[in-house]
């Protein structure tokens, strides 16, 4: 073997990897250096001890079911009602307790209209709902 002969006459084939080392090192030290600099703090608005204590949470109210079938008809709580009153009845609901709104559930056919559940969801905006679910009943 060329390599594994003791004859000192010949010229050494490994690689010195000493200042491959010594150039990473310093590499290191450098980002471990510069690394702290590149962050930003960020402000946390933390809560804070309040002395008064939150308001109890009222009982929700019983979830309004509506359902759109094949046709287009939508049935608020399983009665069949036209277009023209589903926002008024949302206002009503609304309008009992802004602060306590009932959830409204809507159940649409795979086969509905997307555009009559695009005007429930545009009345439910202007009724000023705030929960609203979708539902699958099978």
């Amino acid at each position: 073997m060329a390599f594994a002969s003791g004859s000192s006459s010949g010229a050494m084939s490994d690689i010195n990897v000493t200042p491959l080392v010594d150039v990473l090192l310093v590499l290191l030290i450098i980002f471990m250096v510069t690394a702290p600099t590149l962050t930003y703090p960020i402000d946390v608005n933390l809560p804070q001890k309040s002395l008064n204590p939150p308001p109890q949470v009222k009982e929700p109210p019983p979830p309004i079911r509506l359902r759109i079938d094949a046709t287009g008809q939508v049935y608020w709580n399983d009665a069949p009602q036209p277009m023209s009153v589903i926002q008024n009845l949302m206002e009503v609901e609304v309008n009992r307790d802004p602060t306590n709104q009932p959830m409204l559930e809507i159940d649409t056919n795979p086969d509905a209209n997307y555009g009559v559940l695009a005007k429930v969801l545009a009345h439910a905006k202007n009724a000023k709902m705030e929960k609203i679910g979708f539902v699958q009943n099978d």
